[in-house]
């Protein structure tokens, strides 16, 4: 029996609502002077840039498999090379380091829990989900990849 995908596409929603979040409790709770820094900004707005380009990345990738990108429908296709060749997620992991980037570009700190938040929170309602999905689409070729390639980041 085939696990159906998230039914709601739970990522994009995830990190908007952290990064929204962010915003609104760095107005009530700004960060310290000294994060307003320019090298801080620089260095933020470098990982900012990253996080997106490892986003682009990988759904270039995707679309060059002709795999389905929108994560509450069913998978069409078992990518293992570029970003997926590192992570299994790379655009959850572009969106994590993204919003980490935005914590020193904007001098707002509460992008970083926010950060991390939205990450746990897209590991318990879409990745486990997505990763039981492909489990059953992709069998021996899914349980050979999620051997060799972390979750988030890494061989093993």
């Amino acid at each position: 029996m085939v696990v159906a995908p998230n039914r709601i596409p739970w990522p994009p929603i995830l990190f908007g609502a952290a990064a929204i979040a962010a915003v609104g409790m760095g107005y009530l709770l700004p960060g310290p002077a000294w994060l307003r820094a320019p090298i801080w900004a620089g260095l933020g707005w470098l990982t900012l840039l990253a996080g997106l380009a490892l986003d682009i990345a990988a759904m270039a990738v995707m679309s060059s498999r002709r795999a389905n990108i929108l994560p509450h429908r069913a998978a069409t296709a078992l990518v293992t090379t570029g970003p997926f060749a590192w992570s299994r997620n790379p655009i959850y992991l572009g969106n994590t380091i993204a919003m980490t980037g935005a914590a020193l570009a904007f001098a707002n700190p509460w992008f970083l829990p926010a950060a991390m938040l939205a990450a746990t929170a897209v590991t318990q309602l879409a990745i486990r989900r997505e990763e039981a999905h492909l489990a059953a689409l992709f069998g021996a070729a899914w349980d050979a990849y999620s051997q060799r390639t972390a979750r988030w980041f890494g061989r093993r």
